[in-house]
């Protein structure tokens, strides 16, 4: 039975290298990084002193600042990205059927800065002094309670938290929802705000950070033989998904088709890929049968390319084994060496990233690719990026517990 196709009609972003979709798409074409030292708290004390923060962002012209004290930042970029998603598919100026409009978002920590900073009160000041709002503002669900709120969205709403996997998995469900008669509209994609003291620190002492200090920008080098560790980073990406009829009918402009969606567990250890990347195959296979085409058919993949040693190397043996001559053709590419890893968020904004390269035809390149590794042997977009017409595309996604997430775009027809 041929399914209605699921289509993109809109995207925000907000992200270390562009508070919006125009400065974002901007910044991943010239190659610009996003990466920086650490200036929301005193890193003296810690190893690891750059992350990708957010420059100059101003929420101030969706929100007011009596709504901003009763948010996260987790909370406030989800919002943010979403408008701008709502603006650009029209939503936000047409009536609809708000009961069959739902939200899928993606958080890996959701509100740890609230939980931080609330924490330090209750130990320096007393019980009495925590605020009423820790809670709602904490809860990592409460994000996408807060974008039904506000659009009057009253359709299914889910919260995602598969580690770094997190916001592929809330698309590949939003998908899947609509699919399965749910729902005519999802909101979906991945918000993160994550650069705190505490979450520094843990992800440092486990050594999965970068501590190339001295030259941020060169920090995240996925692919590289140089490369020692992911950098954090933060923001939100958002899109709006719904069937091809459903757009259609109310004139919405069509951006890419969301095709398929994968997904897998490594079940091997509760941090590091298993070996040769098998889980991550099975994701990507199944993403590819999901959406109906052949192998070689894939043009390019977004990767999760986290400028670590063991993913970088297990992802490219991953796509190897799975599209074996074929993966000689394709382009693969890593964002991240860009904005550095937003954690839950990652698939959100990356999936941006693709809606844009297909639409733009234009792959984004993998900046800091001085050193090629033995063991990564693909077409990484070297440091520029390329004009290349993008007919099918892969996002992969991969987090701690051995979470795996792919899905598949393809070029509207």
């Amino acid at each position: 039975m041929n399914r209605d196709k699921i289509v993109v009609t809109g995207v925000g972003a907000v992200a270390p290298n562009g508070n919006n979709i125009k400065e974002f798409w901007e910044s991943l074409k010239q190659g610009i990084s996003g990466i920086s030292p650490i200036s929301y708290f005193n890193t003296d004390d810690h190893k690891v002193k750059i992350a990708g923060e957010l420059k100059g962002f101003s929420p101030d012209k969706v929100l007011d600042h009596k709504e901003m004290r009763k948010l996260d930042p987790f909370s406030i970029y989800a919002i943010v990205a979403t408008n701008e998603a709502m603006e650009m598919s029209g939503l936000n100026n047409q009536n609809f059927d708000y009961d069959r409009a739902g939200v899928v978002i993606g958080t890996g920590v959701g509100g740890i800065q609230t939980l931080e900073e609330q924490h330090s009160t209750i130990e320096n000041r007393g019980a009495r002094r925590v605020s009423p709002q820790f809670v709602p503002k904490m809860i990592s669900n409460i994000a996408g309670g807060h974008l039904a709120l506000r659009w009057s969205l009253k359709g299914p709403n889910q919260t995602v938290t598969s580690a770094c996997a997190s916001a592929t998995d809330a698309i590949g469900i939003a998908m899947r929802l609509i699919l399965s008669g749910d729902a005519d509209i999802m909101i979906t994609g991945g918000t993160e705000a994550s650069i705190t003291p505490l979450t520094i620190a843990g992800f440092a002492n486990m050594r999965a950070l970068s501590q190339f200090n001295s030259d941020p920008q060169k920090a995240s080098r996925p692919f590289d033989n140089n490369r020692d560790g992911f950098v954090l980073g933060e923001g939100s990406g958002m899109l709006v998904i719904e069937t091809e009829t459903h757009a259609k009918n109310r004139g919405a402009e069509i951006l890419a088709e969301l095709a398929g969606y994968g997904s897998s567990d490594d079940a091997f250890h509760i941090t590091q890929p298993s070996p040769g990347g098998k889980g991550a195959y099975k994701a990507m296979e199944r993403a590819i049968i999901n959406a109906g085409i052949n192998i070689d058919q894939v043009d390019y993949i977004n990767a999760h390319g986290t400028s670590t040693p063991f993913n970088d190397k297990n992802e490219s043996q991953a796509i190897q084994s799975l599209f074996k001559d074929h993966s000689k053709k394709i382009k693969v590419s890593s964002t991240k060496s860009m904005t550095g890893h937003l954690l839950g968020a990652a698939g959100g904004i990356e999936a941006v990233a693709l809606v844009k390269s297909i639409n733009e035809k234009i792959i984004p390149p993998t900046i800091n690719y001085e050193t090629p590794d033995p063991d990564c042997t693909l077409d990484y977009v070297p440091n520029q990026s390329q004009d290349y017409k993008i007919k099918s595309a892969l996002s992969n996604t991969f987090g701690f517990g051995g979470h795996n997430a792919v899905i598949c775009m393809k070029k509207y027809c």
